[in-house]
């Protein structure tokens, strides 16, 4: 079980490595492999910690390393771990559901974009499966417009699949709005969108219970597709 000690312990460890490591001109290999490992350690230990403050600590931590280029798989497991909690990993307690937080999944499913891998797509193609939140499914949505890949319309079919829950009872503006965002970046780096399925989404956004800013970028949208095909 994860306690403040313990997490006090880590940190401590992690501040006296790196200081020292700090101190020299220059890091070796063996030490910038230390120095990596200790904060992955960090990290992998606080995100498994039971609250949600902690979680959020963690969240910090590797928001702090993919600034500094730090994408390694290790970061993505870590991530992909925050983004189940409450849905496809769920503790309960008296008989209810206690590690509910969609807003560290939104905050992973973010950085999940950032780190832009074929594995990250992965977890955030199960986020999308799984997911019944929609803050949480528009950063999915979002970032896998960032990424950008779409073999074989797999990504736009999900994208498309979301919506569609949505699309009838309870029409969401930003959802659709981050949708036509990802779709728009996908046809940019597909060169075009080449998927029925997203066509009719867009004209069903077009003309549907949404408001105008956003039937007119759908319009915009399916207007600019057509140049793919010149």
């Amino acid at each position: 079980m994860f306690t403040f000690k313990r997490f006090s312990i880590l940190m401590i460890t992690a501040v006296i490595t790196v200081s020292a490591v700090a101190a020299q001109s220059e890091m070796t290999v063996e030490e910038s492999y230390l120095q990596h490992s200790i904060e992955i350690m960090i990290i992998r230990e606080t995100a498994r910690a039971s609250s949600r403050e902690q979680k959020f600590v963690a969240l910090g931590f590797i928001g702090d390393a993919i600034e500094r280029g730090n994408k390694s798989d290790d970061i993505r497991q870590t991530l992909d771990y925050l983004s189940r909690e409450g849905r496809r990993s769920v503790a309960m307690e008296s008989g209810r559901v206690v590690n509910n937080f969609p807003d560290v999944r939104r905050e992973s499913a973010k950085f999940l974009g950032m780190i832009g891998t074929e594995e990250a797509r992965r977890t955030l193609l199960d986020i999308c499966l799984f997911e019944n939140e929609p803050m949480v499914l528009q950063e999915a949505i979002t970032s896998l417009g960032d990424i950008g890949t779409n073999d074989n319309n797999e990504t736009v079919k999900i994208i498309v699949s979301v919506v569609s829950r949505f699309d009838n009872l309870n029409p969401d503006n930003l959802m659709a709005i981050a949708t036509i965002d990802a779709f728009e970046k996908i046809a940019k780096k597909n060169n075009g969108l080449h998927s029925r399925e997203a066509i009719e989404l867009l004209a069903r956004i077009s003309e549907g219970h949404y408001i105008r800013p956003v039937q007119e970028r759908a319009r915009q949208l399916l207007a600019d597709l057509r140049s793919y095909g010149s």
